[in-house]
């Protein structure tokens, strides 16, 4: 489980294919600090540590993963948003997020207004993934607030120092990007289905 509060941003030193699977290095500080085993989340999308030196570890992504993420988009020296496993009985100030993309999504739009942004996506509404205004959605991992939620978009607003802290600042007209939804609204979305 994470929160969606971005430690830090990684970079990427090597991508190694193996068969329908990659194997990613991040150069982070956070690899001092890591263990094989433990779970990360990497634009959103948690991936488990299978080697460590001392300024970089490296993680596997599925055929899977890649299919349904932007990691198969990734390039060397590409920055990425980090997120160690939150620790059960610390602050929860995000909210609560699996590290379990649904499905990408296409920024459409950026405008800078006074000092902060606001962001536009869009996104394949046949999936039934759901936005409320109001409601959580994860972006690359970064826990945010939906406003003008539509059928297959929404905008979140971004402050300066989530702009200067996460891959925001990369962000342009086409950017793919990682969605999770709120896990509540998931749940509610398919019990009305029924």
């Amino acid at each position: 489980m994470f929160t969606g509060i971005i430690e830090t941003l990684g970079k990427v030193t090597a991508l190694d294919p193996k068969g329908g699977n990659l194997d990613i290095t991040i150069e982070s500080t956070l690899a001092q600090d890591l263990k094989i085993d433990q779970s990360v989340a990497h634009n959103g999308v948690c991936l488990t540590v299978v080697s460590l030196t001392d300024t970089t570890y490296t993680v596997t992504a599925i055929a899977e993963t890649l299919k349904k993420t932007n990691l198969e988009f990734l390039k060397v020296n590409d920055l990425v948003n980090l997120e160690r496993a939150m620790i059960l009985g610390s602050r929860l100030d995000g909210h609560i997020v699996q590290g379990h993309v649904d499905q990408t999504g296409k920024c459409t739009g950026v405008k800078e207004e006074n000092g902060s942004w606001i962001f536009s996506f869009s996104y394949d509404a046949a999936t039934g993934n759901p936005t409320i205004e109001k409601g959580s959605i994860t972006i690359d991992g970064t826990s945010l607030t939906v406003v003008n939620s539509g059928t297959n978009t929404f905008d979140v607003a971004i402050i300066p120092y989530t702009y200067e802290h996460t891959r925001f600042n990369t962000y342009k007209e086409g950017t793919i990007v990682n969605l999770e939804f709120d896990v509540i609204g998931k749940y509610v979305a398919k019990l009305m289905l029924k």
